[in-house]
This record gives structure tokens, C-alpha cells and sequence, in this order.
């Protein structure tokens, strides 16, 4: 045990002298990109593996005294501020941050890369829980996390098994007026323009089964900050809007396709407005760079 704590001491003293040591070459080489991208990625892994494990303990600690129900707010906002402080990034809520308070509702954004972990980590209301694929119930820490604090995971290859995951999430919404946050595009769009992919009908037939409210969220496209095919990642404040809930009082299940075509018109004509605000241009991909989408992952 000794050997064992003392080689995990020697690790994370290696990872922590690495990631200091890019900060420092990235401030002195600063034509040199790769050296910044790699100092914040090591960041932000180490980053999601501390908040992770504060996860795990709150969400423990929580469901003894009776709130498990908060635990993925708490680990949320732990992230938002050890990111600020890690790699200089921040999402920033520019109008609509009272629309937040509706509770319970169905809250979607738009899906642009791994950093969108940060963006709930700024926009996540309490007593709100995240949908996720049920192979992230397996990852150590996070996916411990995630058991714990009330994930609703969803088995993407089992349409059956979804749809009872989404038919028990309906159940507790009513129940505990507990929200529940998607990303209806299902996977990360990973965008160098201010562009959505298709939606995915689940978050809706949520909203409607359960009688509640979606509520958009719309981040900026930020790929002047992030670009895993160019090696670039930068410090910067990305701009957010939240929009207005849309009622679903009064809709049953054939309402939900309009309702997801018309909801995806609007986020995608506010997601083209805020990026090309003066807020937006800042973290936007730079005049002259490739504007095609890369499908690497960070």
C-alpha cells in the first residue's frame, strides 16, 4: 500500500510538473499553438477528474442528509470555477438567466465539442439532472458520479430500454419537480460555424409526456478557442443566451416533430446571431482559418 500510494504521489506530481511546464513554454513560444493546447487539455482532464471525485463524496454525502437531488449542481459549479482557474476558460451568461429558475423543465443546448461539460457547469440549475449513454455509466469516478447524483442513462442501441429510461425520467419530473438537461443533436457537432446538427426527437417527447417546459440554451460557436484539428486552445469568456421556455401545455405526441423543427429554427437563428455579435466574433475561428468542421475529438 505504501509502494502503491507513493508511485500515485510520483504520477500526479509528473502530470502536475508537465502541465506547468506547457503553461510555461506556451507564454514563451506563443507561435507555437500545440504547446497551449496541450497544457489546457491536460488541464482540463485533470480538472474533470478532481470535480469528478468531489462528485462522487458530495453526491454520498447528499443522499445521507436527504439532497442527492442538488449533487450535480454542486459538482457543477466545482467545475466551472476549477476550469477558470485551470484554463483560463469561461462560459458567460449573456440574457435570460432568470428562464433558469423554471423548474421542472426539459433544458436542451447546443452540442459543440467535450467543452460543453463547462457550459453545464455554468447554466446547470439545481435539482436538475443530465441524460447521458449508459457506456459512461462504466468510466471510474465520473461515471460513479453520474450512478450516484441521478443520471438518466440512455442505451442508445435499445430503443425499447430508452424509451423506459425517458417513460421513469417523465415519472419523477412530475413527481419531484425534478428538470432534466439534453443535448438534442445527440452528439457533438464539433463546428467551426455557427451551425446545429439534426435534433433528435427524445428531449421532446420528455417535455411533452411530461407536461413541462423546454427551455433552450444557446452557446456561441467557439471554435477560435477550440480546434482540436488546428492544435488550438485558448483562454477566453464564451457568450450564452438563455431563451425563453416553450410550452408544451396542451401538445401530445403528434405536436412533437413541429415541435422539434421549430425549436431547432430558433436556436439555430439565435446561435447565428450571438456568434456573430461582437461578444461572439471573440471566440469565433479567426479570418483565414478553414471553416470546415473537424470531427477529431479533444
Amino acid at each position: 500500500m505504501y509502494l502503491y500510494i507513493l508511485y500515485l504521489l510520483y504520477l500526479l506530481t509528473t502530470y502536475l510538473g508537465l502541465t506547468l511546464s506547457l503553461f510555461s513554454l506556451s507564454s514563451l513560444f506563443p507561435t507555437m499553438p500545440l504547446l497551449s493546447f496541450l497544457a489546457r487539455l491536460l488541464a482540463s482532464y485533470a480538472s474533470l477528474l478532481l470535480c469528478a471525485i468531489f462528485g462522487v463524496v458530495a453526491s454520498i454525502a447528499l443522499r445521507a442528509v436527504g439532497h442527492h437531488r442538488v449533487s450535480q449542481w454542486a459538482t457543477a459549479r466545482s467545475f466551472k470555477y476549477t476550469m477558470a482557474f485551470a484554463t483560463g476558460v469561461r462560459f458567460n451568461i449573456v440574457s435570460g438567466s432568470h428562464y433558469l429558475s423554471t423548474r421542472p423543465a426539459v433544458f436542451i443546448g447546443n452540442h459543440q465539442s467535450e467543452l460543453d461539460i463547462l457550459l453545464l457547469g455554468t447554466i446547470f440549475p439545481p435539482y436538475c439532472s443530465v441524460t447521458a449513454k449508459k457506456s459512461l455509466k462504466r468510466v471510474p469516478f465520473l461515471g460513479w458520479f453520474m450512478a450516484l447524483s441521478g443520471t438518466v442513462f440512455i442505451d442508445r442501441g435499445n430503443r425499447e430500454t430508452a424509451m423506459k429510461a425517458f417513460d421513469g425520467a417523465a415519472g419523477e419530473m412530475r413527481r419531484e419537480r425534478q428538470s432534466v438537461f439534453i443535448f438534442p443533436e445527440g452528439t457533438r457537432s464539433y463546428a467551426a460555424e455557427p451551425t446545429l446538427l439534426g435534433f433528435k426527437k427524445g428531449a421532446f417527447h420528455l417535455a411533452v409526456q411530461a407536461g413541462v417546459d423546454v427551455v433552450p440554451v444557446v452557446a456561441a460557436c467557439y471554435g477560435g478557442l477550440l480546434s482540436a484539428k488546428e492544435w488550438r486552445f485558448l483562454p477566453g469568456e464564451i457568450p450564452v443566451k438563455v431563451l425563453p421556455p416553450i410550452s408544451t401545455k396542451g401538445l401530445t405526441v403528434a405536436d412533437v416533430e413541429d415541435l422539434t423543427r421549430t425549436t431547432r429554427d430558433l436556436m439555430l437563428k439565435e446561435l447565428m446571431e450571438l456568434t456573430a455579435s461582437p461578444m461572439g466574433q471573440k471566440v469565433a475561428v479567426p479570418p483565414g482559418s478553414n471553416p470546415v468542421a473537424s470531427p477529431a475529438k479533444v
